[in-house]
């Protein structure tokens, strides 16, 4: 009873360690209306600043994607901390937009290490025969720090001092708390190796898969892209054409997207595998029409509403996604398939993003969020489709 307790009190700190992480990749949403007006830059610049984090993502996990399977979790998950705190410092340093990009870049390298690494590893750390509450935690952690970063930015940005440098302070603080929790606890690892036998993983679909994750790869690639969009470039519409210059609430509108992932995510456990891939994307078709609705009139309501359904078909899709591929891959290749499926979706995180900024000059943010909304529209249909004609089998 006391080793079980042990164990849930580490999987649980390893937990906290992986959302302090996760929240330093979104704190600086809320920021960025803050940063147009000190350094005089456009939507599109916003955009490509946003996007940096997922290049650096997608290197990491092509790279080094497997790192931690060699040279054990804590290592490459203290690399991933300083990655962290270097990039807070950047933003901290800001005088110009290099910096941001410098940030943003080493934020990705960040997330890229905790991916992977913090998910094995809350795991591990849970007691035998606890798999399942495990997930759930590194669900909540990894969804749920996204969801606190722009919320704890937005809070201290719209009620404190220095609201462009105090939240990189505080987030200092957590990420030095995490190495002194992180370096107490144990290495999960037995077969540890040097760092030189770590291969890049190169992206590999057996022809088994392919029917699975086609599917399963445009429902998270429209997933990540609506929330890479809503979380670039919705602080700008409140202010633009809401007229809410409130940075609390433009941090909990995207808090709430991520909060209901979350919740999308856990809810496939009831929903099944079979049925989530469908759900989410009718749960994602839902959020980008209400999406559209806010755009073209106007309305917080419908971009509530859109953070809530869109977000939660995002987690319910995405979930399904990542659990029918795994099921679907031989055992020797899975990991490489899920990697493969990772970048696809971290793909939806940059370049619909930067189109968007691209469009936002010549036809406005309406225009291209509009358009935005119709591609993926299209995309979220199509697999929509295709998994009604040939739906996953219903395993969990």
């Amino acid at each position: 009873m006391d080793g079980d307790r042990r164990g849930w009190r580490a999987c649980l700190l390893g937990g906290a360690v992986f959302a302090v992480c996760m929240a330093g990749t979104t704190l600086p949403t809320p920021l960025y209306p803050l940063y147009q007006e000190k350094f005089a830059f456009s939507e599109l610049t916003v955009t490509i600043v946003y996007a940096v984090y997922a290049f650096g993502v997608i290197g990491v996990l092509l790279l080094m994607g497997n790192a931690s399977d060699a040279v054990g979790r804590r290592p490459v998950l203290l690399w991933g901390l300083g990655f962290a705190a270097a990039s807070a410092v950047c933003f901290l340093c800001a005088t110009g937009l290099g910096w941001l990009y410098a940030g943003r870049l080493l934020s990705g390298l960040s997330a890229g290490l905790f991916t992977g690494a913090a998910t094995a590893y809350v795991m591990e750390l849970a007691p035998s025969g606890g798999a399942s509450r495990a997930t759930f935690v590194a669900t909540a952690a990894n969804m749920g720090g996204l969801g606190c970063g722009p919320l704890l930015a937005g809070v201290l940005a719209q009620y404190a001092a220095w609201p462009l440098y105090l939240p990189f302070v505080v987030h200092l603080a957590l990420v030095a708390g995490s190495a002194a929790v992180l370096v107490r606890l144990a290495e999960t690892v037995r077969d540890l190796r040097p760092l030189s036998t770590v291969r890049p993983q190169r992206p590999s679909l057996p022809a088994q898969v392919r029917s699975v994750f086609a599917p399963a790869a445009i429902a998270a690639f429209a997933g990540f892209a609506l929330f890479g969009v809503f979380t670039s470039v919705s602080p700008a519409f409140l202010a633009k054409s809401l007229d809410v210059d409130n940075h609390a609430v433009s941090g909990l509108v995207v808090a709430l997207a991520f909060f209901a992932s979350t919740g999308g995510q856990l809810a496939v456990g009831p929903v099944g595998v079979g049925r989530s891939l469908p759900v989410g994307c009718a749960a994602l078709l839902a959020g980008l029409a209400l999406l559209a609705g806010a755009l073209r009139w106007d309305l917080m309501s419908l971009l509530v509403l859109s953070a809530l359904i869109g977000g939660g078909g995002q987690g319910l899709a995405f979930r399904g996604a990542l659990s029918a591929v795994a099921e679907a891959s031989p055992a020797g290749s899975r990991a490489a398939v899920i990697s493969t499926l990772f970048v696809v979706a971290y793909t939806g995180i940059s370049v619909p993003v930067i189109a968007v900024g691209v469009l936002t000059g010549p036809i406005g943010l309406e225009g291209a969020g509009l358009v935005f909304i119709a591609c993926m529209a299209v995309l979220v249909s199509t697999a929509a489709v295709y998994l009604v004609r040939r739906p996953v089998p219903a395993r969990t």
